[in-house]
């Protein structure tokens, strides 16, 4: 059997390692000064406390890898960069928006709402009402959703001129409803388009979970929209 001799030789307050063999016959090395002293290793130990060291050193490593947590590329509520939207117009309706390609389509008494996850667009017609302003859809439109709404909290409301003309903005917080199946219930932040049109009155409704990041999927729905 060969054994492994480590030797150090200590030499002017310095010390240095050296290997050497001890075969089986039994001969070994000549010491070289007094101060030397020997640690008798067999090789085939040697090599297994190498081996555990850097097996031990790779599970580490392997199992700090595979714990860590892979990040989330679509947060809650956030509409991909790439939705694909296309043309809507009611069968009798004297307008045209662009809604998301693949959202559930819901019709509704007064219109109809597309929805995906958390994220919904409404868009609803009324007829025979006059052109709103900043006080009357604060006394109506607003109203009716703080009265119906869960938990809801306004905003501002102001005008703005649109490719489709000019309409009533105004933003509110609201409770969403609870999930049937969970009874989850989000935080939404909702958007209130109101455009008007020779005595037609059309609400278009933008909301989503609250910092979900919908803000150019929502300037593209509002741009769109066209009185036809």
């Amino acid at each position: 059997m060969t054994h492994l001799f480590l030797t150090t030789v200590r030499r002017g307050g310095g010390a240095r390692a050296v290997f050497s063999t001890l075969s089986a016959s039994g001969r070994q090395p000549a010491l070289m000064d007094r101060s030397r002293w020997f640690v008798v290793i067999p090789v085939a130990a040697t090599a297994l406390l190498i081996g555990g060291c850097s097996s031990g050193g790779s599970t580490s490593a392997s199992a700090g890898a595979s714990s860590a947590p892979a990040s989330d590329a679509n947060p809650l509520g956030d509409i991909p960069d790439n939705q694909v939207y296309v043309p809507y117009t009611p069968a009798d309706g004297p307008y045209s928006v662009k809604v998301p390609e693949g959202w559930a389509r819901t019709d509704l008494a007064d219109g109809v709402s597309f929805t995906d996850k958390l994220n919904t667009v409404t868009v609803q017609q009324r007829s025979g009402t006059p052109e709103p302003n900043h006080d009357s859809v604060l006394g109506s439109e607003l109203t009716d959703i703080a009265a119906q709404g869960h938990d809801v909290a306004l905003g501002p409301v102001e005008t703005r001129t649109l490719p489709g003309g000019t309409a009533v903005h105004a933003t509110y917080a609201a409770d969403s409803t609870p999930d049937p199946v969970t009874g989850r219930v989000t935080r939404d932040d909702v958007e209130l388009y109101v455009f008007w049109n020779n005595g037609t009155e059309v609400l278009l409704t933008l909301s989503g979970p609250h910092g979900s990041d919908d803000v150019d999927a929502w300037r593209l729905v509002s741009t769109s929209f066209m009185w036809t």
